[in-house]
């Protein structure tokens, strides 16, 4: 049983800086969609003081926080109690209180599954390879992720074949390549996952050519900020089913929540709707 202070709970969004974070406009929404008096805001704390703040959620009356760049890893470092998640990726971006004891989780991996199996269904069936395009922190929990799923093998596609490497070092299902072997990747392979930020508002252009993917493959890109990056729209333009990233930021917010606040949140079309429209007006702006 998740502990909760008796008077109004809340949560916040911990990071430096934090300003960018959506995280705010989902949890206000579940919010006041469940009628919950409680309050999620931000909190930008610089890293020095980063692990006092944490061990101090509870004295200024959090229920929790979720975490993000850069604090990820000294939030594992820091709370008592980490999920099988989060002790395997040495990274937390969702703590809580729970009988004055500080637990950590990693939900980013099932936001990332979730994602997937809301906006392609069966997408995991009989998936015996796929291939992950990046080998940073994040590339790690998709990994993890795929490897839960029962993927056997993922060829990790990376302009350092080094930084693979240590990615092999602990799931023996990467097989390396550098980025010039990315058409020997990805040959008949039915799904295709961008952790990197090329693509991204502000980052050079991901272009690749993506004809030898299977006909049914998937391509995600968990990149959500434009909702349409150059990958996904070639990737419909095969007719490919093209997955976003804004569901798995939705979707990764859903334990938490329910941890803080007591009751398991719902991903619905009105609040994508929410974090869309805000996502086009920054780009407007």
């Amino acid at each position: 049983m998740t502990s909760h202070p008796k008077a109004c709970p809340k949560a916040c969004v911990v990071g430096w800086p934090v300003g960018h974070s959506r995280s705010p406009l989902i949890h206000r929404h579940w919010l006041q969609t469940y009628g919950i008096e409680g309050d999620y805001d931000l909190a930008e704390v610089a890293p020095a003081n980063f692990e006092a703040f944490l061990r101090d959620l509870g004295e200024n009356g959090f229920a929790g926080c979720n975490v993000t760049i850069p604090h990820k890893e000294s939030a594992a470092a820091t709370v008592e109690h980490l999920d099988e998640t989060a002790a395997a990726l040495g990274a937390v971006n969702t703590v809580w209180l729970e009988n004055g004891v500080l637990n950590g989780a990693n939900t980013d991996v099932y936001g990332f599954l979730a994602n997937l199996d809301a906006a392609a269904p069966g997408w995991d069936a009989a998936l015996d390879r796929a291939v992950v395009l990046g080998a940073g922190g994040a590339a790690r929990g998709i990994v993890h992720g795929l490897v839960s799923r029962g993927v056997k093998r993922i060829d990790v596609v990376n302009r350092s074949v080094d930084r693979v490497a240590a990615l092999a070092a602990d799931f023996p299902a990467v097989t390396a390549h550098d980025w010039g072997s990315a058409p020997q990747a990805f040959e008949n392979a039915r799904l295709l996952v961008n952790t990197t930020s090329l693509g991204m508002v502000g980052k050079p252009a991901l272009e690749l050519d993506l004809s030898p993917l299977s006909p049914d493959a998937v391509v995600n890109d968990i990149v959500y900020v434009p909702l349409e990056t150059g990958l996904l729209k070639t990737a419909r333009q095969r007719g490919l089913v093209a997955v976003d990233g804004l569901g798995m930021l939705l979707h990764q917010a859903v334990p938490g929540f329910e941890k803080w606040f007591g009751r398991r949140p719902e991903v619905t079309d009105a609040l994508r709707s929410i974090l869309v429209d805000d996502i086009e007006a920054d780009q407007c702006s």
